[in-house]
């Protein structure tokens, strides 16, 4: 595919120009760049080997770890498309999404082996079981034995094209099945540019992967940081403590997380021990920012925070918060509020945020509408559902289902997602007004906030509320009366439920759709 927009162009460029520089960090092991091309050269041809052809669907699941880097490449160099699965589903959900593929392969970490035995005789389209584990593993082919029997020549299928589809996601499907989105290397390759313009990568960054590689290649950095010729340092799980050394050891740049994850991370009570002087970029996204939360992560790690938005759907990135020239010496109290927005379109991404009507919302950073994308991210469609991808994409706009305000400097700010506007006695509540109010609240950790089914007004605010280790008994009445100083009296939350956790995804975000359910744990 000479000449085509594909990631698959990074990382033989990136083995040219750095092929002595260490490429990735997963635990003990170290690779360079030159050892990092030749490994995925070699799962190319392994797979080529058993059959995989181009087109067929490649599973994985695992951690992340140098393998799913190496699949990142190795499989879709085949022309297969690769297809990461979320590692916090059940056996039920990863038999519907390999079936409704038609997967033929899957490369499993030992640890997810029972599971997938626990349903083979219920995927009839899966012929090929690879295990990553360091000892054989019975009926399964072992990841390494593949690798080192397979030629290390480049190898890509000489007849993809940059509309095929090289990689498959599920989304959660919190209103039903996931489907699976269908991402092109054109949209790959366009999202990785983006990523990699926007954030100004170098090949000097060191980038910690703390957002799951399973969740959209984690927003791209599996591409644009090879590209840049950056350090990957993988970590399977996030874990606060663990994330802090690795910053001090590794002399991380850069991170990207979720807000749930930077809340855990500034509240780790041995932060100030440890050296984040490296640190110089937390990128957040995945769900709307605190503004209290910019001025904890700046304050306590010396970082700069860029707030961030995406969806699967644009392969993921849509905006960020990168501040503008003329902004950057702001004072804090002004510069806070700014970084916590979803922030401007990235490179080649246009952005409509429109009312009912179709007309844009004004640009006064209060009238909201929802936000619609269009470019070169916007995925190819789901997966055998031409119903739904009609339904979301109309003239090329993707209907994004997230509602916006845009200021007078084109900063987007996500106010809410259109299903979790709470309705009550006629009025619109956003639920991240309320979110914000509690998050400034010294003692919370977590906020989430919900429409509960009430008589009289149709739905009233819950809010469900997870606080600080450490801090002094909080009563619920304490929180609500804090709100009442801070919100029209229709958005107090009337019920706030003090949990010890909130449910959450495999990529870290609060799953609303549980608590609305009535289960505010999992």
């Amino acid at each position: 595919m000479r000449g085509s927009a594909s990631p698959l162009r990074f990382l033989p460029m990136a083995a040219q120009l750095y092929s002595a520089k260490t490429a990735i960090v997963c635990g003990k092991k170290r690779f360079t760049y030159l050892e990092y091309q030749l490994r995925a050269n070699r799962l190319a041809n392994g797979l080529r080997r058993v059959g995989v052809q181009k087109g067929d669907r490649v599973a994985y699941l695992g951690y992340n770890c140098h393998t799913l880097l190496e699949a990142y490449y190795g499989v879709v160099q085949t022309g297969a498309v690769l297809m990461p699965l979320n590692i916090r589903l059940v056996a039920e959900d990863f038999a519907f999404m390999l079936n409704h593929a038609g997967a033929r392969t899957i490369i499993v970490h030992k640890d997810f082996i029972p599971v997938i035995n626990s349903i083979r005789n219920n995927l009839p389209a899966m012929k090929d079981y690879v295990a990553i584990s360091p000892e054989p593993i019975e009926d399964y082919l072992n990841y390494e034995d593949l690798l080192e029997t397979a030629s290390p020549e480049y190898y890509i299928h000489p007849l993809m094209r940059e509309d095929d589809t090289a990689e498959l996601f599920y989304t959660s499907g919190t209103t039903g099945k996931p489907k699976g989105v269908m991402l092109t290397h054109r949209n790959l390759y366009a999202n990785a540019v983006n990523f990699l313009v926007s954030l100004e990568l170098k090949s000097t960054d060191i980038l910690l992967h703390t957002i799951p590689l399973f969740h959209v290649n984690g927003w791209g950095t599996p591409h644009a940081l090879t590209y840049a010729g950056g350090t990957h340092v993988m970590i399977p799980r996030f874990d606060a403590r663990t994330v802090l050394e690795l910053v001090e050891r590794e002399k991380v740049t850069v991170c990207c997380m979720v807000p749930t994850m930077v809340s855990a991370l500034v509240n780790t009570p041995e932060i100030a021990s440890y050296d984040l002087t490296s640190l110089k970029k937390l990128v957040v996204g995945g769900a709307s920012s605190p503004e209290t939360l910019v001025e904890e992560v700046e304050k306590k790690t010396g970082c700069t925070y860029i707030g961030s938005y995406g969806l699967t759907e644009a392969s993921p990135v849509v905006t960020n918060s990168v501040l503008k020239e003329h902004l950057q010496n702001l004072p804090p109290a002004r510069r806070y509020p700014i970084q916590a927005k979803a922030g401007l379109p990235v490179i080649g991404v246009e952005v409509r945020v429109v009312r009912e009507d179709g007309r844009e919302v004004r640009r006064d950073g209060r009238e909201a509408g929802e936000v619609l994308v269009r470019g070169d991210t916007v995925m190819a469609g789901y997966w055998h559902d031409q119903e739904e991808t009609a339904r979301v994409v109309v003239d090329g706009w993707l209907h994004t289902g997230d509602m916006a305000t845009v200021d007078e400097e084109g900063y987007l700010k996500i106010v809410d997602r259109k299903k979790d506007i709470i309705v009550s006695g006629g009025e619109n509540i956003s639920s991240l007004e309320v979110e914000n109010v509690l998050y400034a609240h010294p003692f919370v950790l977590e906020a989430a906030v919900v429409g509960n089914p009430d008589e009289h007004w149709g739905e009233v605010v819950k809010a469900f509320v997870v606080l600080k280790p450490g801090t002094p008994p909080v009563s619920a009445q304490e929180i609500t009366d804090f709100c009442k100083t801070r919100l029209a009296g229709f958005k107090v939350p009337r019920r706030v439920e003090l949990v010890p956790a909130l449910p959450k995804s495999g990529t870290g975000k609060i799953m609303k759709s549980l608590l609305r359910d009535g289960r505010s744990q999992v």
